[in-house]
């Protein structure tokens, strides 16, 4: 179809392929994004230093890309460049997700109204999903063994993405790091706040939505917290973290060990906030939930359609909410968690080193 000549803010004009019957996609739900170099006014290119592939899409790709337990990163970084080159953005069709960037804003248009000035040092806080992507090293400095990517290439952000500006203080990978995560633990922090001094459980919480939703759950009033981690590798981690009163070990797809094992540590829980990037976990987290708590799903492997029906069977009443990434002043917020609390801290530097 042809290009409109006025953009949308929500970059529908960047959209190739047509919906059957009429209408638009929204570029999340695109099959192809139009990734010419050339702006519409609302628009800011970038410079891509660094992308950073979320949690499930990645697992995923190792899973696929692996042979007797070793992961062959060059089939893996050749499926990343096939993606991209193929839809205009990194957007795994098996997980739907992809994850966000760090990179120096080269152009601005004119009628951008992100604030942001040429020079700038971003990490972009929309998905990777609905962000027009061209790569143009072929990702020769990655060996496909880790989440975060060297890159060169460049993106375009529309009029309503959102995108902050580093912080000089922290080294662009660790700030990347934890902007890719940065709305669980604001999303935690209002949930919690909203409670009277609430049981807080965290599935998966040495990772990094997990480490950061149990600080935040600490600092809004949470009088206990329990950190649920699958190994005992991961417990002593956020043992020597302090991060929750109780750890505990437990397969979150065990949906009656992660239930006894939550009920033994404190539980049931208040609040039980999801940040594990397996599939499965749903009927877990709703029996170890409290009625009238609620879950917080933050993982792309959640199916949201079985946590609903599992609820329903279950004769469960809590609410359950989907984490979407973004609450004001998130990104903040979660660098204040990451300086203020030197378990946070320790555990994304061990995870990047």
């Amino acid at each position: 179809m042809s290009t409109p000549r006025i953009s949308d803010p929500t970059g529908l004009h960047r959209v190739l392929d047509d919906v059957p019957g009429g209408g638009a996609r929204l570029p999340q739900a695109a099959e192809r994004l139009d990734t010419r170099r050339e702006l519409w006014p609302d628009e800011v290119r970038v410079r891509v230093e660094r992308l950073n592939l979320d949690a499930a899409s990645y697992r995923q790709l190792e899973r696929t890309h692996s042979l007797d337990g070793r992961v062959d990163g060059d089939a893996l970084r050749a499926a990343v460049l096939d993606i991209v080159a193929r839809r205009g953005k990194m957007q795994n069709p098996e997980t739907g997700s992809g994850g966000m960037l760090v990179g120096t804003v080269e152009e601005v248009g004119p009628d951008s109204p992100l604030g942001l000035t040429v020079g700038d040092r971003v990490a972009t806080l929309v998905s990777l999903t609905l962000t027009p992507l061209v790569i143009e090293d072929g990702l020769a400095r990655w060996d496909g063994l880790g989440e975060q990517v060297p890159c060169d290439g460049y993106a375009v952000l529309f009029g309503r993405s959102i995108a902050a500006v580093l912080p000089d203080d922290l080294p662009a990978e660790l700030s990347l790091s934890v902007m890719d995560v940065c709305g669980a633990p604001a999303l935690t922090a209002r949930v919690v706040a909203s409670y009277d001094a609430p049981v807080v459980a965290v599935v998966g919480g040495a990772g990094k939505s997990g480490s950061l939703s149990l600080a935040a759950a600490r600092r809004a009033g949470a009088r206990h917290t329990i950190g649920i981690v699958p190994h005992e590798a991961e417990a002593a981690l956020l043992r020597e973290a302090d991060l929750a009163d109780e750890v505990v070990i437990a397969d979150a797809r065990d949906a009656i060990g992660l239930r006894d094992a939550t009920a033994k540590a404190g539980g049931p829980a208040d609040v039980t906030v999801v940040c594990v990037d397996v599939p499965g976990c749903e009927g877990g987290a709703i029996l170890a939930t409290a009625d009238r708590g609620t879950v917080l799903f933050f993982s792309m492997a959640t199916s949201f359609s079985g946590a609903a029906l599992g609820a329903e069977g279950l004769a469960a009443d809590v609410t359950m909410l989907i984490g979407n990434g973004y609450a004001p002043g998130h990104a903040a917020y979660a660098l204040e968690l990451l300086r203020d609390v030197p378990g946070v801290r320790g555990l994304f530097e061990r995870r990047l080193g």
